[in-house]
């Protein structure tokens, strides 16, 4: 069992305080039925009371709509079942657990993961779990359906807290959401993003997709030391002073000759399955391949990246269990699936009602307004370039509580903030880089991010007691630290005079 140092005693006790306050609240869909009724009616309020905000940028005014308005309530019933099917997390969460229950219930997973737990080090292992995440988002939204469960069967068979593993994992793949060592989709659509907005004040500047290059690739490295540091010494240790129950590590050797022969043939498959997506994109005319020369080359196989990990894990776990022994019907793997299916049950349930609440925010244009107002408090401060810079940061990472999607918080807030700083004095590729530190960092903390819940049903399948406050608790530590030491780094990387990349 890993040695984990005890946190501070009443650090420990205040967030036992804020989970217990947090799962007072009511059950997570009573929850956001409540909030989208207070939303309604707040909608009202604002449009009744005329509460607007004029665009700086473009001078518009812009103005809160009322749900309860004749267009409001037509909108909210014409558009329930598209918000439900539309929403962001469903569909690849779907996806993904049909092939990853094919995995599963073969018992591919179970021999892959005990034997990764057995050979990984005990030390380390927040750490490769937190890297992982981080290095994830070039893969659009893997990280969140496959990476944050396989994280908590990976701590449970090293006799870990699973939910160590899902924190490590979250805070990884959401925390670091801004950081990577390979430019990604991220950086593209934020950078387009920017230019629009810097041509407001100077048109003939682009801002490059690898203008924050150099910045995230350090920033890969300084998430991955917070993140594991902060789940060895805060979150692990509560973890275990929280429950009664003796952790055991459930790593099992591999002793039947039939499995033994099935992970071989799993491996070689395995190796002739990469080297297929490796040829489809790499050859000049492949099908992957994206067609537009000035664009991420692998950008087809990234966006159906969650297709690939749920067709690899279907077919590896049927070739492992048929050679195994362990499927022996020709509908087993069918099976597998429809009760990795019955699992998402509760999720689903939830997701109907967290879509309907993210997209009646949306439509009310509640957030315009307040990102607006949070631009000219901004403003009126009139700061050095480097303290500005870091009030940017925590302004957005509040108005991230607000606002969960990163690109369209930055397409709203880029042609405010953009040509405000820039006629500053700071660039926009600071401005953009600034961005991504507060909409990463408090990320994990906010219900509105549309993958929130899904990581409370993963809590749920370890931990039936778990809720939206277990979740909260758990995180804000990552979320503390990440947005402190990512703000420092940000800070002295601009006092030094270093680029934030190539451009």
């Amino acid at each position: 069992m890993t040695r984990v140092q005890q946190g501070p005693p009443r650090l420990q006790a205040w967030l036992n305080r804020l989970e217990v306050m947090g799962n007072r609240l009511p059950h997570p869909v009573l929850l956001f039925i409540l909030l989208s009724i207070a939303l309604v009616l707040l909608s009202a309020l604002m449009t009744a009371t005329q509460v607007s905000a004029q665009h700086p940028a473009t001078g518009e005014w812009l103005h809160s709509r009322s749900l309860l308005s004749r267009e409001g309530l037509l909108w909210m019933l014409n558009n329930a079942v598209g918000n439900f099917t539309g929403f962001a997390p469903v569909g690849p969460v779907i996806v993904a657990i049909m092939g990853i229950a094919i995995a599963e219930h073969s018992g591919l997973l179970a021999c892959v993961l005990s034997r990764l737990a057995r050979r990984a080090s005990e030390r380390y292992l927040s750490a490769v779990i937190v890297f992982t995440g981080v290095l994830s988002s070039i893969g659009f939204d893997s990280g969140y359906v496959v990476l944050i469960p396989l994280a908590a069967l990976i701590f449970k068979a090293a006799g870990r807290p699973p939910l160590a593993g899902i924190a490590a994992a979250f805070a990884g793949v959401s925390g670091g959401y801004s950081a990577n060592l390979m430019l990604g989709p991220v950086d593209a659509i934020l950078a387009g993003i920017s230019t629009e907005a810097l041509s407001l004040v100077a048109p003939q500047a682009e801002v490059l997709v690898s203008d924050n290059y150099y910045f995230i690739i350090a920033s890969t490295f300084l998430i991955t030391f917070i993140g594991a540091w902060v789940n060895d010494h805060i979150v692990e240790p509560r973890l275990r002073s929280n429950t009664d129950t003796p952790l055991e590590q459930s790593v099992d050797e591999i002793a039947n000759p039939a499995e033994r022969r099935a992970l071989r043939w799993v491996a070689a498959f395995s190796v002739a399955y990469l080297a297929l997506l490796i040829s489809l994109v790499a050859l000049p005319n492949g099908l992957l391949r994206n067609p537009d020369a000035t664009a991420m080359v692998a950008y087809p196989l990234l966006r159906g990246i969650v297709i690939f990990i749920a067709l690899y894990a279907g077919i590896a776990g049927m070739l492992f269990g048929y050679l195994s022994g362990k499927f022996t019907r020709s509908s087993d793997w069918v099976l597998a699936m429809e009760k990795g299916m019955a699992t998402l049950a509760g999720y689903l349930v939830l997701m109907f009602f967290a879509a309907q609440f993210v997209n009646y925010f949306a439509w009310s244009g509640i957030g315009a307004v307040v990102a607006i107002k949070g631009a000219q408090a901004l403003a009126a401060l009139q700061l050095p370039s480097t303290a500005l810079l870091v009030a940017f940061v925590l302004t957005t990472a509040a108005i991230n509580l607000l606002i969960g999607s990163a690109s369209a918080k930055w397409a709203l807030m880029a042609p405010i903030f953009v040509p405000m700083l820039y006629m500053l004095g700071i660039d926009a590729a600071s401005v953009q880089m600034a961005y991504r530190i507060g909409d990463s960092s408090s990320n994990i903390i906010t219900p509105l991010m549309p993958y929130f819940g899904v990581v409370v049903a993963f809590m749920q399948k370890h931990d039936e007691r778990a809720g939206i406050g277990s979740l909260m608790a758990l995180m804000l530590p990552y979320s503390v630290a990440l947005l402190l030491g990512w703000t420092l780094m940000l800070s002295l990387w601009m006092l030094a005079g270093l680029p934030l990349g190539p451009g």
